[in-house]
């Protein structure tokens, strides 16, 4: 191996280590019972995204331009824990978490992907969530939700 190829592979490997981590702190939780203690402690609602990450196109234009972004993140955590609930093709998870989301959409009545649900600590939902086009209109719309939270 060339000294110029030990060089690149470095590189390369230093910036996938350095993406994971700047990934890593914009995840979402995906243990729903952890996320629920989360969100009773700290007296927030959850905010429950159900998707199919790697195979539903509206799920990935959704991460894409809003769950994604710093300032959606930074404006739904101050008052919503974010659970993420995926349910991939090709990804690989643990069976633990295979089943827990099964048993999540089941209960849910989840038909369709994505599908956002806002609900309390307890798991009791106020409202599924509109898919506003910008961060401003999904925060907005999380705000104005709270205002008016009515359980389905």
């Amino acid at each position: 191996m060339t000294t110029m190829t030990m060089i690149k592979k470095l590189a390369i490997t230093m910036i996938s280590t350095a993406a994971i981590g700047i990934a890593s702190a914009g995840e979402f939780k995906t243990d729903f019972a952890a996320a629920q203690a989360e969100a009773a402690e700290s007296k927030k609602s959850m905010l429950v995204i159900f998707t199919g990450s790697d195979w539903c196109p509206p799920c990935k234009a959704l991460h894409k331009n809003i769950f994604s972004k710093e300032e959606f993140v930074k404006g739904a955590e101050k008052d919503f824990v974010i659970v993420e609930l995926d349910y991939p093709r090709k990804k690989e998870q643990t069976d633990a978490l295979k089943k827990q989301n099964k048993e999540l959409a089941k209960k849910y009545k989840i038909r369709g992907y994505p599908t956002v649900l806002l609900m309390d600590a307890k798991g009791k939902v106020f409202k599924t969530a509109d898919r506003p086009n910008s961060v401003k209109a999904y925060l907005k719309m999380l705000q104005s939700s709270l205002k008016a939270r009515r359980f389905l």
